[in-house]
C-alpha cells in the first residue's frame, strides 16, 4: 500500500494513470464503434477520455522548465551521441509542452486568437523528433552493448553452440542473421532498461505519426500503442531500476 501511496503522490505517477486511462478509453471506443447497444457506454468513455485529456494537460503545466533543466543536464555528458540524442530530445520536448500550454490556456479561454490545428500540429512535430532522438539513443545504447557482448569470449561461445544446436535455421535464415538475432535478444534480455524504453518510444511513436498523416493507421492501434507505452511508463517509474539512464 505505501507503495501505491508513494506513486499516486508523485505528479508522473498520476499523469501515467490519467495517460494509461485515457488511450484505454480510446482502445475500448475503437472496439466497441459498431455495436449500437452500447452507445451509451461509449458516450461515457468519450467523456472519461475527454476528462482525462484535460487533467493531464494541468499536470503538465511545469513540464516544460523539468525538459529544459534536463537538457542542460544531458550537455554535460562526454559521450557526444548520448548529449545530442538526448540533448535534442529534451528541446523538443520542452517545445512540445508549450505549445501542449497554448492549447489548454485556448481550451479554457486564456487565449482565443492562435490557429488550434497549427499548435496542435507543431506540439506532433516537437513530440515526433523527441521519440526518434529518443528512439535514436536506445539503438545507440544496444548496439554498444552487443558490442561489448561480442568481445566477451564466453558470449562469442554461446553463439556458436547456438548456431551448431539449430542447423536447420541456415536452411532458412542466413547464420549471420541468426547470429545477429540471438546476439539483439539476449542483449536486451540481460539489459531490460534498455528494451523496455526502446518499447515504449517505439509504441508513443505511432502517434504523432497517426496525427502528421506519415503513418496513418487507426484510434485502435494508437489507443493500443498508447495504452502500452503508459503501462511500461507506470511499471518503470514504480520500478526504478527498470528506468533507462541517463
Amino acid at each position: 500500500m505505501d507503495a501505491v501511496v508513494n506513486f499516486t503522490n508523485q505528479s508522473q505517477g498520476r499523469d501515467r494513470i490519467f495517460r494509461a486511462t485515457q488511450y484505454a478509453c480510446a482502445l475500448s471506443i475503437y472496439l466497441l464503434r459498431n455495436k449500437p447497444e452500447r452507445k451509451d457506454l461509449v458516450a461515457k468513455l468519450t467523456s472519461l477520455e475527454a476528462h482525462m485529456s484535460a487533467g493531464r494537460k494541468l499536470f503538465r503545466l511545469g513540464n516544460t522548465v523539468n525538459s529544459i533543466e534536463a537538457a542542460k543536464r544531458t550537455l554535460q555528458l562526454s559521450d557526444r551521441v548520448l548529449c545530442l540524442c538526448l540533448t535534442v530530445a529534451n528541446i523538443n520536448r520542452a517545445l512540445y509542452f508549450i505549445c501542449d500550454n497554448v492549447l489548454w490556456a485556448r481550451s479554457v479561454g486564456l487565449i482565443r486568437d492562435i490557429d488550434k490545428e497549427r499548435w496542435s500540429l507543431n506540439a506532433s512535430r516537437c513530440y515526433f523528433l523527441s521519440l526518434v532522438m529518443s528512439l535514436t539513443r536506445d539503438v545507440y545504447v544496444v548496439i554498444q552493448l552487443m558490442v561489448q557482448k561480442v568481445r566477451d569470449k564466453h558470449f562469442r561461445q554461446k553463439i556458436d553452440q547456438h548456431l551448431s544446436e539449430n542447423p536447420e535455421v541456415a536452411e532458412v535464415v542466413i547464420p549471420q542473421l541468426d547470429a545477429f538475432l540471438f546476439l539483439l535478444l539476449k542483449t536486451l534480455k540481460s539489459h531490460p532498461a534498455v528494451a523496455y524504453d526502446m518499447l515504449k518510444n517505439i509504441c508513443d511513436l505511432f502517434i504523432p505519426l497517426d496525427r502528421l498523416g506519415i503513418y496513418q493507421s487507426n484510434a485502435g492501434v494508437v489507443g493500443f500503442c498508447g495504452l502500452i507505452s503508459s503501462l511500461i511508463g507506470i511499471v518503470t517509474l514504480a520500478q526504478p531500476k527498470l528506468r533507462i539512464k541517463p
